[in-house]
């Protein structure tokens, strides 16, 4: 049950990812997405979470700040996804190294992220919750590069 909650979610977020690549999709539609798959998050983390009322106290306040931490960064993965999907097809060494370059900044930021909110973290929840916070982070986020390498093509 865990397991397709995670796949679900996954695949939540990625048809957001492609929606967000697609020609002009209408704005209150992908703010519509946007919002089931923050909702579906949240309630998969719940439940894996487990917490008591003392650490849901602490932790949901540091989860929403990590969330729109982590929405700004994958909205910058999403801009390079939409600029290689606009140049695939004529896709010059500039546009390839401008492309890569700001991926490899973007997984540097989003480590400093990961890095900065750990002490947060760690102010309101036990280490081995922690942990399996960011085990759903890191699971979630596997997920969805893996149906980004699936479904984008290799550079010609």
């Amino acid at each position: 049950m865990k397991a397709l909650a995670i796949v679900a979610l996954a695949l939540g977020v990625v048809f957001a990812t492609q929606a967000y690549a697609a020609q002009d999709p209408p704005a209150d539609t992908m703010q519509i997405v946007r919002e089931k798959i923050k909702a579906d998050k949240k309630l998969f983390v719940a439940e894996i979470m487990e917490l008591t009322e003392s650490e849901a106290k602490g932790f949901w306040p540091v989860y929403e700040s990590y969330q729109q931490d982590l929405a700004k960064i994958n909205q910058r993965m999403g801009k390079v996804i939409t600029e290689y999907a606009e140049n695939y097809k004529t896709m010059t060494d500039e546009v390839a190294d401008k492309l890569v370059t700001e991926a490899s900044a973007i997984e540097v930021d989003r480590t400093a992220q990961i890095q900065s909110y750990l002490p947060k973290l760690k102010k309101v929840l036990p280490a081995k919750k922690v942990a399996r916070y960011y085990q759903l982070e890191n699971k979630i986020r596997a997920l969805i590069n893996f149906e980004l390498a699936a479904n984008i093509p290799l550079v010609q």
